[in-house]
């Protein structure tokens, strides 16, 4: 089912290394005139590193938004003409210093759709083997491993807080 709208104007408010701000004034479906404040981004890739003892590997680092370190998955921007696979290989070496054999995508969503064009696309990584981690210079990551009844405990007990990893850990204990 196609739904259309249309666009009448659109203003970049702010173009920064990561994402744009744009102001734009559309038509909506039921001939409904708005105008909608928009962060444009270029899609970013999570990814959920599986070790072979069933272990799950997260990144603990410093979130400035939520003034504090929170445990996460993997994940980071697309570059333009990456595919979440390429994305994925990048960011877990560049994150943990782990190669995987093999990448699959899981599935897609939108983590804030009310105002962020963002479509995070969650990857499965198997076949984990430990190199040297590459982290950018502004990044300072901890590495943990986790098992799925750790992962299961710390969801009720409220430790996760990202939402990203939220989804993708719930999609993994959800299958076992």
């Amino acid at each position: 089912m196609a739904v259309t709208f249309r666009l009448l104007k659109s203003q970049t408010i702010y173009k920064g290394k990561v994402l744009e701000l744009a102001v734009d004034r559309i038509i909506e479906p039921g001939n409904l005139s708005v105008i909608r404040e928009l962060i444009r981004h270029p899609g970013s890739v999570v990814v959920l590193p599986r070790l072979p003892d069933r272990k799950v590997v997260l990144v603990r680092q410093f979130r400035y938004a939520a003034r504090k370190p929170l445990w996460e998955l993997v994940a980071g921007s697309l570059k333009p003409g990456e595919t979440p696979a390429q994305a994925a290989r990048r960011e877990l070496l560049e994150e943990t210093g782990y190669r995987a054999q093999s990448f699959k995508l899981l599935f897609s969503f939108y983590p804030s759709p009310g105002f962020l064009n963002e479509r995070m696309h969650l990857v499965e990584a198997r076949g984990l083997k430990q190199f040297k981690a590459r982290p950018e210079a502004d990044e300072r990551i901890r590495i943990g491993k986790f098992t799925p009844d750790q992962l299961r405990q710390r969801l009720i007990d409220r430790k996760f807080e990202d939402a990203k990893t939220i989804i993708g850990l719930l999609w993994l204990l959800g299958r076992n």
